[in-house]
């Protein structure tokens, strides 16, 4: 199960909070990208159009899919941000 708990868990920043998982971002990335590829037809090449369709069809699948990635996520142990901030809040001591 490491691949699922790198993926699922929540990352902490640098002041303790907890911010989201990596599959929350690969989920923005994934909806983004999919999402534009789908519109770009139905805009019929109208920038517009095109960006705004992308914001409203991606709006309400990224929500869905951030629930259920948090839920999928709520009993899993948070992860480091980045491994440096560690270092960087001994040195300040």
């Amino acid at each position: 199960m490491g691949i699922v708990d790198y993926l699922l868990a929540p990352r902490k920043d640098y002041r303790g909070m907890n911010t989201p998982s990596e599959s929350s971002r690969l989920l923005l990335i994934i909806v983004i990208i999919g999402v534009s590829y789908w519109s770009w037809p139905l805009s019929e090449g109208i920038l517009f159009v095109w960006l705004a369709i992308i914001t409203f069809v991606s709006t309400p699948i990224l929500f869905i899919g951030w629930i259920i990635l948090s839920y999928a996520g709520q009993n899993r142990e948070s992860r480091k941000l980045t491994p440096s901030w560690e270092k960087i809040k001994k040195s300040k001591k």
